[in-house]
């Protein structure tokens, strides 16, 4: 099942999760450092709804809040 809304077509984004570690340099460190960087994803808010279509059928999508909020769909 894949994690796109079917409104808007938003989908996982990549980004970095750094770790720094050491005392910062107002408080009397030597400032921080990175010691690691690894690749992590951004996953959309998706929510499984049951929507009712234009032509008068119900049926289940996968949609973002932003578009429910937008109010883009009708829930049944």
């Amino acid at each position: 099942m894949s994690r796109v809304c079917q409104i808007c077509g938003k989908h996982p984004s990549v980004g970095n999760r750094i770790i720094r570690h050491g005392l910062a340099k107002c408080k009397g460190g030597i400032g921080l450092h990175t010691t690691g960087i690894t690749r992590r994803r951004f996953l959309p808010n998706l929510q499984r709804v049951h929507v009712k279509l234009p032509n008068g059928t119900t049926t289940h999508m996968r949609i973002c809040t932003r578009c429910l909020k937008q109010g883009l769909v009708t829930k049944a």
